[in-house]
């Protein structure tokens, strides 16, 4: 790598990221990263006392009682670890905007912590026996890509940091290509911290670092989007960006994903938090649509209430699925309880709203009736009985029956949210929380006292449900990685659609050559790098060991790995009739595929992950059945839920599998063979 490529590259990672910042979120991702360790600790400790009470107490009851003890210790303290980290998970106010604001705050994802990962003895071991190059030549780039790793733990909260997150996802990209091949291990450990149980998982996999960066890609984004200013237009809008840009990432790491080690990133999970995006998207738009001002006007009314209702039920939808198992157990209790309190809030809002219209809008002689009745019974699936929207438009007492109970459907709803909110510790605690549900809740209980009283109980109107509905669709943005150009940071090495990991090349060869009547002896074929082709059998060249097919990677003290037919020519007639040294390479045969196994060790939660080897457990149960075409490493299952917390998980793959050549980039691997394990 050049000097000044290598500048640029440091000082990209020094503009996108200064992990010694004391920043609120830098504050919260070092108390993040301590509470990780401890729970590792305790974990440990719980896996050694669940052993001993397994193999050693199973007699002895004296030692068994103290391991019982001991375990019961282990968990409580592992329970307060866990309601620690649930408590960064909702500092939200960290991650807002710094502006005075009256709004519910938004809710972001913290990023998932790693340690640090050395690639320089591993990455030099295997340029030096795979390409047999002199690997202290590459020491800068290993550097580059270590440097690049460091800073991308913690990013920048800006366009910056996507940035220099997308870059290193998209060098992965190259580096797997051309160091992990299929067949073996490089010894090169990652890990990685769940970001909702702080529980490690450790894999010898590229892939698990990938599907990391892309998780803290749209972590990044929903601490963007929280960030933005919600009292401006552009500020809005470009929160709606962001969490439709955060749900994307997270959709496309669901799909291109498929087997995750760890709770954050398993596909039940990440459908909670799509969805969660998508809907805190809807709650800015609504937000930007009210930012002018509500006027009190029959038709802007009906828009706001169906807008209104469509947030309400995006919001029912996330607290139902963050209920459901097995996301029950590791979502945080107070997003559940946030998204219910979301969803009753907005909900009174559309009653408070179509209460308006029909309490504060009388028909009039100049009024389209019919246009009034179109809009109005957009409203409703179903009407009360004995009512009909004409009639209701045009009776005043049936319009202040409906109205008021609309208003009492609000006032509820209201009760309900401030009930939720009071009884979540977390939630409680943040004042502009508190404030807006309260100015809401006093609102509507004074337009309530305004309406007249003497019928109220003569009245059984039940306010039926609102029908939701929004101009404004919000869907996923699918992450554009092309728009951000990378180098390959191993450039030097070669195409890589000829010099990559999975195949394996001789050393360099140097054969002399010397010039027949003016004729090489042989043609040249083929791009980067090219092939010997046609080569006469008896020329000097052949003599000296020059093979068919060969390809041509330097002439003379020229690196030829990267020029065309045309360029290498060009050196050949450079040096006329003087004899000149070329280096030339053969493909290997490839050999049989071994066996590709993939160790995780995982350690977890009560209830958590099985990792189930197939393999193992098949010879078991019959030495003579064959092994599956395909091997899922993870199960959802109940069947292991009782086995250990840990487990070492070793699947064979399917011997003899072919293998199809493709042309490499960095995104080979997204959309094939993309599970986890």
């Amino acid at each position: 790598m050049s000097n000044c490529l290598r500048k640029e590259t440091l000082s990209f990672i020094i503009d996108g990221c200064n992990p010694l910042a004391e920043t609120g979120r830098s504050k919260l991702q070092n108390q993040r990263a301590v509470l990780n360790q401890q729970i590792l600790r305790a974990v440990r400790m719980r896996a050694g006392a669940e052993n001993l009470l397994r193999y050693v107490a199973t007699n002895n009851n004296k030692v068994r009682e103290q391991v019982l003890l001991e375990l019961s210790f282990v968990n409580s303290d592992l329970q307060i670890l866990k309601e620690e980290l649930e408590g960064l998970n909702i500092s939200v106010e960290v991650y807002q905007n710094t502006e005075e604001t009256f709004s519910i705050p938004l809710v972001p994802l913290g990023l998932k912590e790693t340690k640090e990962v050395d690639f320089t003895l591993p990455l030099k071991d295997f340029i030096l026996e795979h390409y047999s190059e002199d690997s202290s030549e590459y020491e800068d780039e290993i550097a580059d890509l270590m440097d690049l790793r460091q800073a991308c733990r913690t990013p920048s909260r800006d366009e910056a940091g996507i940035e220099m997150l997308i870059s290193y996802f998209l060098q992965l990209g190259y580096v797997e290509n051309r160091f992990f091949p299929p067949t073996r291990h490089m010894g090169v450990l990652f890990t990685w911290y769940d970001s909702f149980t702080g529980v490690p998982v450790c894999q010898q996999n590229l892939l698990l670092e990938k599907a990391s960066i892309l998780f803290n890609i749209g972590a990044l984004y929903t601490q963007i989007g929280t960030r933005c200013n919600r009292q401006t237009q552009a500020g809005l809008e470009n929160a709606v960006d962001a969490f439709q840009r955060a749900a994307g990432v997270l959709s496309y790491l669901k799909e291109t994903f498929t087997h995750t080690p760890s709770y954050d990133m398993s596909p039940a999970m990440l459908n909670v938090l799509v969805k969660m995006m998508l809907a805190q998207a809807q709650e800015c738009v609504f937000e930007q649509i009210g930012l002018p001002g509500i006027r009190n006007e029959f038709f802007t009314l009906v828009k706001m209430t169906q807008e209104v209702a469509k947030v309400g039920e995006v919001y029912m939808l996330v607290n139902t699925a963050m209920n459901q198992e097995p996301v029950k157990e590791n979502i945080p209790y107070s997003w559940s309880k946030l998204a219910q309190i979301k969803s009753d809030h907005y909900k009174a809002l559309a009653h408070y709203f179509i209460a308006t219209i029909l309490c504060d809008h009388e028909l009039q002689s100049g009024d389209d009736e019919d246009q009034q009745e179109k809009a109005l019974s957009q409203l409703y699936d179903y009407m009360p009985e004995g009512l009909m929207v004409l009639t209701v438009l045009k009776d005043k007492v049936q319009r202040k029956q409906l109205g008021k109970a609309h208003l009492r459907k609000a006032i509820v709803y209201h009760e309900e949210a401030l009930r939720v909110c009071g009884l979540c510790k977390k939630l409680r605690n943040i004042d502009v929380l508190q404030e807006v549900l309260t100015a809401a809740h006093k609102r509507s209980l004074l337009k309530y006292a305004q309406q007249e009283t003497e019928d109220d109980f003569l009245s059984l109107i039940q306010a039926p449900d609102i029908l939701p509905k929004t101009e404004h669709r919000i869907e996923t943005i699918t992450p554009q990685f092309s728009k951000v150009k990378v180098k390959d940071f191993f450039h030097r090495l070669g195409p890589l659609t000829v010099f990559s990991a999975k195949q394996r090349w001789t050393a360099p060869r140097t054969i002399r050559i010397h010039l027949e009547a003016g004729e090489l002896g042989f043609s040249l074929k083929g791009g980067s790098p090219v092939q010997i082709y046609c080569l006469d059998p008896v020329c000097s060249a052949a003599s000296m060991g020059l093979k068919e097919g060969d390809y041509i990677v330097s002439v003379g003290d020229v690196d030829c790995k990267w020029l065309g037919v045309n360029e290498v020519l060009e050196k050949f007639k450079s040096v006329g009739e003087q004899p000149i040294e070329i280096e030339v390479i053969s493909c290997q045969d490839t050999a049989a595929s071994m066996h590709s196994k993939s160790a995780t060790y995982s350690v977890g939660m009560q209830k958590t992950y099985s990792l189930i080897c197939l393999a193992m457990e098949d010879d078991k149960i019959d030495q003579t059945k064959k092994a599956p075409l395909k091997l899922p490493f993870l199960s959802w299952g109940t069947k292991n839920r009782q086995k250990a917390a840990s487990t070492l998980c070793l699947p064979s793959a399917v011997a003899g599998s072919s293998q199809i050549k493709k042309k490499l980039s960095p995104f080979t691997l997204l959309n094939t063979e993309s599970s986890l394990y």
